[in-house]
């Protein structure tokens, strides 16, 4: 590899960052809020490939002779730098999906007990994110549930013996490092259930809990009254955790 099919590595690669960035692509390996930092490695990239190109044309310049003939040799890096082209082809030809329920039932529930629970608006029913409803009925027994219908979306994931759970995703940077946070369904449950579908339900806290089989952590219950599929939306993800 010379130094001109590094920078048009480089120049690709750096686009497809951008590309990725100013869309919603990004969403699928990196949390919303990181969206600046990866823009701004896209244009350091692109900085990079179009100073390497400036570099090795004035090197050539000065290494010509008065006669117009360069003397210089023609510097190749070593075979491996080819591997630069293996996360551009990631990036161009591959759409990965946001991690889903094989996921989720392979993981432990990274629920945490809240530090504090926020007042909740009047709103009916109350909108929740997954991370909120199950922290405030896991570990505060919905004390600031009780008498109120909740709206909780999510996607669909089966446990071997059958329970379903909506569950949300949670991220502290990006999806390596994904982790599930799950809500057992009981009640009005729709007759059948499609893992990685998902659902907005309508339901009211209970107190039912259980132990998640792989880490032995809390999963708490929604009692549904009403569930319907719904898009996958903007963000597949749930940050509200760590902000």
């Amino acid at each position: 590899m010379n130094r001109q099919a590094q920078a048009a590595v480089l120049f690709l690669v750096g686009a497809a960052v951008l590309h990725a960035g100013l869309t919603d692509l990004y969403l699928r390996y990196v949390k919303a809020g990181l969206r600046p930092l990866l823009l701004a490695a896209g244009v350091v990239l692109i900085m990079a490939a179009v100073a390497t190109v400036w570099y090795e044309r004035r090197g050539r310049g000065e290494a010509d002779d008065g006669d117009g003939h360069g003397h210089g040799h023609v510097h190749r890096e070593p075979r491996v730098a080819w591997l630069l082209v293996l996360p551009l082809l990631a990036l161009i030809l591959v759409s990965p999906p946001a991690l889903g329920s094989y996921s989720a039932m392979h993981a432990g529930t990274a629920l945490q007990a809240p530090l504090a629970y926020p007042s909740l608006p009047a709103t009916d029913p109350l909108p929740l994110g997954v991370v909120d409803y199950a922290g405030r009925a896991a570990y505060d027994h919905g004390r600031t549930l009780a008498h109120r219908r909740v709206e909780v979306t999510g996607f669909v994931a089966l446990a071997k013996d059958g329970t379903p759970y909506l569950v949300r995703m949670a991220l502290n940077c990006c999806a390596a490092d994904a982790q599930p946070v799950k809500i057992g369904l009981t009640g009005h449950i729709p007759p059948v259930l499609q893992p990685d579908t998902w659902l907005q339900v309508t339901g009211t806290y209970t107190a039912k809990q259980t132990k998640d089989p792989v880490n032995d952590g809390r999963i708490p219950f929604l009692d549904v009254t009403t569930a319907k599929p719904v898009p996958t939306p903007h963000d597949p993800y749930d940050e509200s955790w760590n902000n």
